[in-house]
């Protein structure tokens, strides 16, 4: 196994390199490299960006509007956006249910909603999560009861990301109450304009509006909505999330929060010294880029394999993945100390960006760890991923 780039591979690197040094406005970029919060217009002026190059969906194939690359591609291709500092592409449509699509969609509903999801049009959310329903899933309430031509939704889903900006929202449904719990769930596309849906707010402790409640009150969806077979949504969401796990490992935007944090502390003075110069603190960070240089390189082993979908090492990835963003976020705010206590909303929502100096590092820290303990959970926890493990890769 050659985890090494070919000439080819080098050529390509070069290729996303000069384009992004182009294309990427300095107003995006700062606000990515300095962890400010980023509008609903700019994530959406970044996926058209690349839209217009083809570049907005790396794994799709050529046929669907993909630019059809290889795996290794695809990695190249994220490593030098999370280099650059990029605006991530929402994964709700473009990595999440577009692959649902492609695969158990109807031919109506692939010409109908992928195009719109490469242009964005359509703004996607996530309905899976309920109250008391997150790491066991399966057992969410959520009903949706078939009358003629359409369902009826009644229920409520939880930690929805985004969903005040979203105009469509998948949705783990019960169809059959009586079945046994995995084999009674429907998966359904749903217009978030249908009347009956109300979303409410989920103010975080750094005062950001990024999750909400999604209620849904006698809820009209045709069933032309439904995917695939009725009561054979699990089998659709465990497709979906093997995509989602896979792309939250995040390699190259830890590799480059690395350098961040070793320029933050070596910024900080410790007994009249930089702080990297400290042993113990040195001691940490070492280990931890010794951690993300070995996720790499399992990374690279999946991906040299390029199977075309993801199988259960997704779980490893998502799993070390998640620890690392989280380590990284403790040494930022462990460095900084007190100061990264403080913040200014108004200062992370941009309105203060062009004035941010050496000294403001600090100042979206706190933030930006306490938004960071969520990935451990999301995607399925870390512990549900765990028992996948054991079951399907060591076959215990």
């Amino acid at each position: 196994m050659d985890l090494n780039y070919s000439a080819q591979d080098l050529a390509f690197r070069d290729q996303v390199r000069a384009y992004l040094d182009t294309h990427l406005p300095p107003d995006l970029q700062h606000k990515v490299l300095n962890h400010l919060r980023l509008s609903k217009e700019d994530y959406v002026r970044w996926h058209r960006i690349l839209a217009k190059q083809g570049w907005v969906a790396p794994g799709w194939p050529v046929e669907y509007g993909g630019p059809g690359w290889s795996a290794t591609q695809r990695h190249i291709f994220e490593e030098e956006c999370a280099r650059a500092g990029t605006p991530a592409i929402l994964p709700f449509g473009v990595n999440m249910v577009a692959p649902v699509l492609m695969a158990f969609g109807n031919e109506e509903q692939k010409a109908h909603y992928l195009p719109r999801i490469l242009s964005c049009e359509d703004w996607w959310c996530q309905g899976y999560s309920e109250p008391g329903s997150g790491s066991d899933l399966a057992s969410l309430k959520t009903r949706a009861e078939r009358q003629g031509d359409h369902y009826i939704v009644n229920g409520q889903k939880t930690w929805t990301t985004l969903a005040q900006h979203a105009d469509m929202i998948f949705c783990l449904v019960r169809t059959d109450p009586d079945a046994r719990k995995q084999e009674g769930i429907s998966f359904l596309l749903i217009d978030m304009k249908t009347p009956g849906i109300t979303v409410r707010p989920i103010i975080m402790l750094d005062e950001d509006h990024e999750v909400n409640e999604v209620f849904f009150d006698n809820v009209k969806v045709p069933v032309s909505n439904l995917i695939g077979a009725e009561n054979k949504g699990w089998t659709y969401a465990k497709y979906l999330l093997g995509h989602e796990r896979t792309n939250i490992a995040a390699v190259g935007r830890a590799k480059r929060e690395l350098q961040f944090l070793k320029r933050v502390a070596g910024k900080q003075q410790k007994r009249g010294q930089s702080l990297l110069a400290d042993p113990v603190f040195a001691h940490k960070v070492a280990a931890l880029e010794i951690e993300i240089m070995a996720l790499e390189i399992t990374v690279l082993r999946v991906i040299s394999q390029d199977s075309g979908k993801p199988g259960p090492e997704a779980s490893l990835l998502k799993i070390k993945g998640t620890e690392i963003q989280q380590r990284l976020t403790e040494l930022m705010v462990e460095a900084v100390g007190p100061y990264a206590l403080p913040f200014d909303p108004a200062y992370l929502d941009g309105e203060q960006a062009h004035s941010v100096s050496e000294q403001d590092d600090a100042a979206p820290l706190a933030s930006y760890y306490f938004n960071f303990r969520k990935t451990s959970i999301y995607g399925g926890s870390n512990e549900i991923q765990k028992n996948i493990i054991t079951q399907m890769i060591l076959g215990l």
